[in-house]
């Protein structure tokens, strides 16, 4: 009898993160054996539980899952990381793979297609959706956002939001710039404070101007 892959869900938003356990519970080659509402408690319960693989999502408080991504990858190469989310921007790609993740497919994706994804990373493999498939193998081999952005981890979205954070314009100032509600401000502020391991806003605006954002 084969032994099923533990598997670890780590998603902010209850509905989904207890619907995709339960779906992952009725596969046989599937165990769950933890869930995480947060990049924080999905790393604690990694290191505690140690499941095969963990489905992580990106945009999540506490800690992103990029950064939980790029813990759990030092604390636990045996643990494979594959991330599921709403976003499909290059940058975020690229900086998933580069925190180790090793797969990558967006919501929306079918329960079997999940399956077939957390088996094949177990096993050791490269696993990303369809759509993505092909813009990540040109990434790859045109190194991506390297030549175009001083930060490479940041999304399109992310990096104009530090550019703002550069010429010192607060939250609500960038939300009434780039009509965005505050919260998904404040999202992304947490996104790119914890991408540039940067201790608060202050040191990531110095980061920025020094790197030549916030002239504009």
């Amino acid at each position: 009898m084969t032994t099923p892959v533990t598997v670890l869900v780590a998603d902010d938003h209850p509905v989904f993160r207890d619907g995709l356990a339960s779906l992952l519970a009725t596969q046989p080659d599937v165990e769950v054996v933890g869930t995480a509402s947060d990049g924080a408690e999905a790393v604690r319960a990694a290191v505690e539980l140690k499941p095969d693989v963990v489905v992580m999502d990106l945009q999540m408080p506490e800690m992103n899952g990029i950064e939980a991504t790029r813990r759990l990858s030092t604390q636990l190469p045996e643990t494979k990381i594959l991330v599921f989310t709403m976003g499909e921007e290059d940058g975020t790609v690229l900086a998933a793979m580069r925190a180790g993740a090793r797969g990558y497919l967006v919501k929306g994706a079918s329960q079997e297609e999940v399956g077939r994804a957390i088996t094949t990373v177990q096993a050791g493999g490269l696993v990303f959706g369809a759509s993505l498939a092909a813009r990540i193998a040109e990434l790859l081999s045109t190194g991506g956002t390297t030549d175009r952005s001083p930060f490479p981890e940041l999304t399109e979205r992310e990096l104009e939001i530090l550019d703002l954070i550069a010429a010192g314009r607060n939250n609500a100032q960038i939300a009434s710039t780039l009509y965005l509600a505050p919260k998904t401000v404040r999202n992304n502020v947490s996104n790119i404070l914890a991408k540039l391991h940067a201790t608060d806003r202050a040191d990531a605006m110095i980061r920025a101007r020094e790197a030549g954002l916030g002239g504009s």
